[in-house]
């Protein structure tokens, strides 16, 4: 038995509530279950009951075993004052508020259908991935595009959250934000974190005080990148060092990474650290004050124009300082622009939309998703298997948070999919 399922059966009132009673005797009628709370305190508040002759309106607090109160500390927490009824699935203790008075409690064991609890043992025991997967086929299309909608809209809150606390730390500059967010999502997950750092220890400011001149955006980025420290028997090398020796005495930059945070191993050479800072860098001085350019833009069509970039012509034929290469390197492809999009433009744009209270660029931000292919990956694939299929990159997003936040956590309760599976029958 966990707390989750309790919580699960108090919502949806999944259990017999003929002659319900406290632990003491009274008679208990529930009116209203209360809402989910979602924050520190009680688990449901103002749930609306009648506890013998008295009709309380409060707060519902809910454990496995009642002794569960003692063990949180909630008998010294003025913030459980106002529970009116604690739900329990087994009463092994008698539980008093700050003031002494006894709680009243219910207590659901005997009172939830075998089939029920078995449903719920299946789903949270399964060895599958997906645990629903032997279920899936049962469970109506409208219920599956229901989930789908609801967990894509938690993912992009989630992004969201993230950007709007970067936005915070950045003083609420959306310029710079938008910035070091495009930075994070150029690693593509191996080298996320070094870029991110990278990003924030050059203010963009900088940067497009000299984006008129790449060489120095690229002396800049593989400067504080570390790698410009080592002596390397190349001209263009040469080049960047002694414009980054110049730029970081004049604007005093600090903290510059170690060439060793880079990661290569088992990377593609298109993938490589070193094409991607130059990719950057080339976006950098081709796209001048990027957060602004990517809110007034209306389509992903557009968007994949903005990103269409091309490194500098050594990077054409250079995957690392001082190793030509016979073949031209080409620039971002279509997958990497639209990883970017789906990554960086999309919640900045539901950030932006949040803090304006303007739900126009929110909905701007799911069309562009609408408008992309789906990504394709070991979650979507394994979807697939299942019979779920991707036909846009909200589709692709929403299975991936489905899987992600859900499945692999075994929340089945908390997922409308699981939630029809575990309906009682009848209901």
């Amino acid at each position: 038995m966990s707390e989750s399922f309790l919580h699960y059966l108090w919502q949806c009132q999944y259990f017999n509530k003929s002659d319900l009673r406290t632990t003491t005797g009274d008679p208990v009628s529930v009116f209203n279950a209360g809402l989910v709370n979602i924050h520190a305190g009680p688990d449901f508040h103002n749930a609306r009951l009648q506890i013998g002759e008295m009709i309380w309106v409060g707060n519902v607090e809910i454990h496995v075993e009642s002794s569960g109160w003692m063990a949180h500390g909630h008998h010294m927490d003025q913030a459980y004052d106002n529970v009116v009824l604690h739900v329990v699935w087994q009463d092994n203790k008698p539980v008093r508020r700050i003031d002494g008075s006894l709680l009243p409690t219910v207590e659901l064991k005997g009172r939830v259908e075998d089939e029920l609890l078995r449903g719920y043992k299946r789903l949270v025991n399964s060895p599958e991935k997906i645990p629903c997967a032997g279920s899936l086929h049962d469970v109506p299309e409208m219920i599956k595009l229901f989930a789908l909608d609801k967990v894509l809209t938690a993912r992009l809150e989630s992004k969201s959250d993230y950007i709007i606390k970067l936005l915070q730390r950045n003083n609420q500059d959306w310029e710079e934000t938008c910035y070091q967010q495009l930075a994070l999502n150029f690693g593509f997950k191996v080298n996320a974190d070094p870029f991110l750092q990278l990003a924030q220890s050059i203010p963009y400011k900088i940067l497009m005080k000299h984006a008129d001149k790449p060489e120095q955006i690229e002396a800049l980025l593989f400067g504080q990148a570390g790698f410009l420290g080592e002596d390397v028997d190349d001209e263009y090398f040469r080049i960047l060092r002694r414009e980054y020796n110049l730029l970081q005495k004049k604007f005093s930059l600090q903290n510059p990474l170690n060439k060793f945070q880079w990661k290569f191993l088992r990377l593609r050479p298109a993938n490589f650290p070193t094409i991607r800072i130059a990719q950057f860098a080339s976006l950098i001085s081709s796209v001048r004050n990027v957060f602004s350019r990517i809110v007034k833009t209306e389509d992903a069509r557009s968007l994949r124009s903005l990103f269409t970039i091309q490194q500098s012509p050594y990077w054409k034929h250079h995957y690392q300082f001082e190793q030509p290469v016979n073949e031209e390197l080409s620039g971002l492809g279509e997958m990497s622009i639209d990883n970017i999009i789906i990554n960086t433009v999309v919640p900045v744009m539901t950030a932006y939309g949040q803090v304006r209270d303007d739900h126009s660029f929110v909905d701007r931000a799911v069309s562009i998703l609408q408008q992309l292919p789906p990504e394709s990956n070991t979650i979507t694939r394994h979807w697939e298997v299942l019979g779920i299929t991707t036909k846009t990159a909200f589709d692709s997003q929403a299975l991936i948070e489905l899987n992600n936040s859900f499945c692999s956590k075994r929340r089945c309760l908390d997922c409308s999919i699981g939630a029809f599976l575990m309906k009682p029958h009848g209901d």
